[in-house]
């Protein structure tokens, strides 16, 4: 029997992003940014360790929730702006070799801010290294979204342009059709595997003989902003990648929709109740969510209605307002909607429901695709297909209405 190669994976994630402040516990499509790349980690069948370098309590903290090792606790020094990978990774080797006498045959580097990674990407990659003896290390590729062939040099004093690249044979290949260009690719963040010799004797996150993994484009992801982390979340919701996921495998929306069932509290309200001295509540909702409703309904043929627990009038006042039927004082939400479905001979796949607490997560599995405001409990969160930006009574449902609008 051949022993299994231990193959430690280091997620590297400092607490002092500038761009996008605490990117890397920010949350990402329901879950923690972070926690892609554990799940990445995890998830392999050649990794046999998982561990984050931080030097931020907090981030340890969500790293050991979602299973990462977090044995230490990365020095100040070594969580700068300006500080590189090769003294973090060689920081995290020489930890484990001094304290548990732990020496790896392969380390991985998987970077949070590229969490939307191919399931087998990371096997392929160590796979690849473990077959070539001769190789340093192995590096996530993908073909060049722009090629520096037709990339130009500025003189800052205003002279003329100079060519970045030149092409043998070819006079001026910034001018030159792309077809007979030289092809070109990009190292992405999704994966390197790394022989420790070469960090730790080498003094390379590389060493001089790189092999590539191919990344297909689709999958392209660099969040260093806050639109890069809602173009990934979309990414994430609507482009049926197959990518490591720490939720169970995500439902997009369906092609065709049926039905929309609304929670009331938390979703066409911001979940608080104000109590007058006569015991009387009053609720807080959202005049765009119920402006989307309108124009959702004028344009689609969806229908949609509300499924509450609540007994307060102020629910059927609501839903008066706005023109939905409702089904409220339910308890068993489960078996109101499973009933609804069947009376209504709906196709389950065919009905989208939007909820925000723990008592909707029993409605997930009858329907085709459940969603959250993002505002929804941890547990909501977690399990949800999609996960809105907006919260409830601030803006979720008009977010949907306007989704469902462009997508349908």
């Amino acid at each position: 029997m051949v022993d299994r190669p231990e193959v430690l994976a280091i997620i590297p994630a400092r607490g002092g992003s500038k761009g996008l402040p605490r990117k890397n516990i920010r949350p990402f499509a329901g879950f923690p940014l972070i926690a892609y790349s554990i799940a990445a980690g995890k998830s392999a069948e050649c990794v046999t360790r998982t561990l984050v370098s931080t030097d931020d309590e907090e981030i340890a903290s969500v790293g050991r929730e979602f299973g990462a090792d977090v044995p230490f606790l990365r020095p100040a020094e070594l969580a700068q702006d300006n500080t590189t990978d090769l003294p973090v990774f060689r920081h995290a080797l020489d930890w484990l070799a001094r304290e548990e006498n732990y020496h790896p045959a392969v380390v991985v580097q998987l970077r949070p801010t590229s969490p939307i990674r191919p399931r087998r990407l990371v096997d392929e990659a160590v796979s690849l290294l473990l077959s070539h003896p001769e190789a340093d290390s192995v590096r996530g590729v993908m073909p060049a979204g722009q090629n520096p062939h037709k990339m130009w040099r500025l003189d800052p004093a205003g002279g003329p342009m100079r060519p970045l690249l030149a092409v043998d044979g070819i006079a001026e290949p910034y001018n030159a059709p792309r077809q007979i260009l030289p092809p070109v690719f990009w190292q992405t963040g999704h994966v390197d595997a790394i022989r420790p010799a070469t960090i730790l004797a080498g003094g390379s996150m590389s060493g001089k003989v790189i092999l590539p993994v191919m990344v297909e484009p689709r999958y392209t992801v660099d969040i260093d902003s806050l639109f890069d982390l809602q173009r990934a979340e979309w990414l994430v919701y609507h482009a049926g990648l197959d990518m490591v996921d720490p939720a169970r495998r995500r439902r997009p929306l369906p092609a065709k929709i049926s039905l929309i069932v609304f929670d009331f509290d938390g979703v066409l309200t911001d979940n608080r109740v104000f109590t007058d001295e006569n015991g009387r509540e009053t609720v807080a909702s959202n005049r765009s969510d119920s402006l989307g409703l309108t124009i959702l309904r004028s344009k689609r043929a969806i229908d949609c209605l509300i499924l509450s627990r609540e007994h307060n009038p102020v629910v059927s006042a609501r839903a008066s307002k706005i023109n939905l039927p409702v089904i409220q004082s339910v308890s068993d939400k489960e078996t109101a909607l499973n009933t609804l479905i069947l009376e209504r001979g709906l196709d389950p796949a065919e009905v989208i429901y939007l909820g925000n607490d723990v008592n909707d997560l029993p409605c997930l599995p009858l329907v085709g695709c459940f969603i959250a405001p993002s505002d929804a409990h941890p547990e909501v969160l977690r399990r949800a297909d999609i996960v809105l930006q907006n919260p409830g009574g601030r803006g979720a449902v008009r977010e949907l209405c306007d989704w469902l609008l462009h997508l349908v």
